[in-house]
């Protein structure tokens, strides 16, 4: 799977992009899960849950730099 840092050179297309394939992997991973199957790999379920935990974290700070920019440039435009 991509680092965080790889996931850091995206854009918020791109990462939007990314938490979708991430989430239709979850839920193919605990429909899996739930119906009792043996998993290929066990570790999987646990690091596709990770992956979307960081591509969320990534479109929030991203949102927050965002507002900040606004604000200083209303504060230097007022």
């Amino acid at each position: 799977m991509k680092t965080t840092k790889d996931l850091r050179k995206l854009s918020e297309r791109e990462l939007h992009e990314r938490l979708k394939e991430f989430k239709k992997e979850l839920l193919k991973l605990n429909g899996q899960a739930a119906t009792g199957a043996n998993l290929a790999n066990p570790g999987k379920l646990r690091q596709t849950k990770k992956n979307v935990a960081r591509v969320l974290t990534l479109l929030t700070e991203k949102l927050t730099i965002k507002e900040a920019v606004t604000e200083k440039t209303k504060e230097v435009s007022a």
